[in-house]
């Protein structure tokens, strides 16, 4: 997906981390002196100095500018010599390519050193990072730059957008967000990846500015950006081992860098919720801290995108003692939660200027998933001591079980589908990709991030939990059956199911909990394995049906982020089984090889190569699969930090100490004090 126009100009259409709705700058590069920006060493004397040179001054001058040229053309084409990495050893895009041909000759073995598979993940993380930074971050320029006049990396600007194949690079807004960069910070902490996270750090502080006059997206500013500085914030200081940065550094640890470029963040944001209700607007203008209506759907905001940036301005209240960040975020729920809604389903378009839905479309894809994620977390943020945020969430999954959850034809896959047309009308066989996230969720709902075992031992279990895990199970093997279906391994986009003339929903075939006598008791699944029955059919992958436009993979996340919600609360290896299938078929089919010498890639090329970079797909249902040219800032921020944490040990940020917001950073939970207090309550229902 690339970047389209900002939102007050164009519509959304992912509200988990999509790109739609935000601002493009029209100027991709700027020049060597663009006026726009200042000479970093010498930003406080003029440009030229007015004295007349002497003809030997000048000579030297010029002598001085020519070797400069020539030093400059050389040092640019003189990679083409070498390898682009120094050395074999150190080349782990040669490695991963090298890896690569023996992926079809692995063996199973009961005896799987998971530390090493962890490792494959991060070495795709690195040269995923090692292609931005070549290609999209101006690393050669910076160099002779820094060589020659002892400049900072304010020279060179980290460009938001990166198109691995071409090396095309672009910002959003002509100052850049820092998108790609800020997005992946905390992934590189984790990874414990120190010359990165420095690299990175110190272009935050001496480049990274957000007076934009330019309209951004308000969701995704707030969870890309705002989240991924207190993330960073957050893991700095609590994990001191993890990419240690020395305190000579630009932007060391106890200048609380990554906090102050939180909060005047914050502060521009906030000007997006001051509406007739409260509720965001779609976009703000940074400089000006204006909130901009949607031009598009009769100026109806995303229902998901307003409820889903209360994690983290939450956790910034918390951090500065500011109770007003809290409040706004806070005000947005109550709104949404007068409008009484059915069930506790939500339709996907509200009215910032009266509060009030517009339409009946009901799903957890796109503009409405993250509005039921972000009400379980925000009661296990703030340590289970917000319980209306439980009672939101437990009202959703009853709902989202009667209405939404029906079992295809052949296989009773459970499958969540789509109301366009509200609770009334015919249900949808269309299951997002996106709607994967939901498994991790419930799971998660269900045991606090404990170990299902130790959950189960609680006074407070009961049938209703067991049939969460159920459905959590059995949505989470749909999902990965979306995966095995297609000849790359790869999920598409958008996957229909084949249901029965008169569909079975999942209250057709499981008994309602509230019902059941006795003790809780695990529920089997009646879906039938993803494996050939004994006459050789397959009849799960007859209910699967892929449409020719939703053939794509974006390198999306949420499979693999339930994978890891299931692994960590069940601890079934399974789920890591699946996960590293997974991982396999993006390194195999979303890699962009170039020649081992760094020189393109053809198909005429002869002789060893290596990984340059990863990209999305144009058509994952073939191959060789149809590439595009994107890598999304999700990749390195969510997709390959929850491989990583998948692989890595369970107590490695603990699901019972984190919450992960909606792009995958980690924050803390925290206790309520002070005035950061629920401030709001339900009004009686009729």
């Amino acid at each position: 997906m690339s970047y389209k126009a900002p939102t007050s100009h164009s519509p959304h259409d992912r509200s988990r981390g999509g790109l739609a709705g935000l601002g493009l700058s029209t100027n991709n590069s700027g020049g060597f002196f663009d006026h726009q920006r200042t000479l970093p060493l010498y930003k406080d004397k003029p440009y030229f100095t007015p004295k007349r040179t002497t003809p030997r001054r000048r000579w030297r001058y010029i002598g001085a500018v020519f070797g400069f040229c020539a030093l400059l053309f050389f040092w640019y084409n003189s990679s083409s010599f070498s390898s682009p990495s120094g050395s074999d050893s150190r080349d782990k895009g040669l490695q991963l390519w090298k890896w690569m041909q023996t992926l079809q000759d692995e063996v199973p073995t009961s005896k799987v050193d998971w530390e090493a598979r962890r490792d494959k993940v991060r070495d795709a993380f690195i040269v995923s990072f090692e292609g931005y930074e070549k290609d999209a971050w101006g690393k050669k320029f910076s160099a002779l730059y820094s060589l020659y006049f002892r400049a900072n990396v304010r020279s060179t600007p980290g460009f938001d957008e990166y198109r691995p194949k071409s090396g095309i690079h672009r910002n959003m807004v002509p100052g850049g967000l820092g998108w790609m960069i800020v997005d992946s910070l905390d992934t590189m902490i984790l990874m414990n990846l120190t010359s990165q996270v420095r690299h990175a750090r110190q272009w935050i502080a001496t480049s990274l500015q957000y007076n934009q006059d330019h309209d951004v997206s308000t969701f995704e500013t707030t969870i890309r950006m705002l989240g991924g500085l207190l993330s960073a914030h957050y893991l700095s200081t609590t994990y001191p081992d993890l990419a240690p940065i020395a305190d000579d550094d630009v932007g060391a640890a106890g200048e609380d860098l990554y906090i102050e470029m939180a909060t005047d963040l914050g502060d521009r944001l906030l000007g997006a919720f001051d509406t007739g209700t409260g509720v965001p607007y779609s976009s703000v203008n940074l400089n000006k801290s204006l909130g901009l209506r949607s031009m598009f759907d009769g100026g109806a905001a995303s229902t998901a995108e307003a409820t889903s940036v209360q994690l983290e301005f939450k956790y910034l209240a918390k951090l500065t003692g500011e109770a007003e960040y809290w409040k706004a975020v806070e005000k947005v729920m109550e709104v949404v939660d007068e409008q009484n809604p059915q069930d506790g389903l939500v339709p996907i378009y509200i009215h910032p200027d009266t509060g009030r839905f517009q339409g009946q479309n009901i799903r957890l894809g796109s503009r409405g998933d993250s509005y039921y994620e972000y009400t379980i977390k925000q009661y296990l943020q703030t340590s289970e001591e917000e319980p209306i945020y439980k009672q939101l969430w437990d009202e959703s999954y009853q709902g989202i079980r009667k209405h939404l959850l029906t079992l295809s034809k052949n296989a009773q896959l459970l499958v969540l589908g789509e109301r366009p047309d509200g609770i009334g009308g015919f249900i949808s066989p269309k299951m997002d990709h996106l709607a994967c996230f939901m498994p991790g969720t419930i799971a998660l709902g269900a045991t606090g991030g404990q170990l299902l075992s130790k959950a189960r031992q609680s006074p407070a279990w009961t049938q209703q939990r067991e049939d969460e895990i159920l459905v959590a199970r059995e949505l989470m093997k749909t999902c990965w059956a979306t995966y095995r279906n297609t000849p790359t391994g790869l999920a598409p986009e958008i996957s229909h199911f084949i249901l029965d003339k008169e569909p079975v929903m999942m209250a057709d075939k499981y008994p309602d909990p509230a019902l059941s006598a006795g003790p809780p008791h695990e529920i089997q699944g009646i879906s039938l394995p993803l494996s050939a029955q004994l006459d050789g059919s397959e009849p799960w992958r007859e209910d699967i049906d892929i449409h020719g436009n939703d053939v794509h993979n974006l390198q999306r996340p949420e499979t693999v982020e339930s994978l890891f919600y299931m692994y960590r609360v069940t601890g079934d290896l399974m789920y890591r089984e699946w996960g590293w299938e997974m991982f396999k078929s993006f390194v195999q089919h979303t890699s962009v090889l170039e020649n081992a010498d760094g020189s393109p890639f053809t198909t005429e090329s002869t002789g060893p190569q290596r990984v340059k970079s990863f990209t999305s797909l144009g058509n994952a249902n073939i191959v060789p699969a149809e590439s595009r040219d994107n890598m999304e800032s999700f990749w390195m921020a969510e997709t390959l930090k929850y491989f990583y944490l998948l692989f890595s040990d369970r107590e490695f940020i603990s699901l019972e100490e984190h919450v992960f917001n909606t792009e995958a950073h980690p924050m803390p939970r925290f206790k309520l004090g002070g005035d950061l207090k629920t401030g709001w309550e339900r009004k009686p229902r009729q």
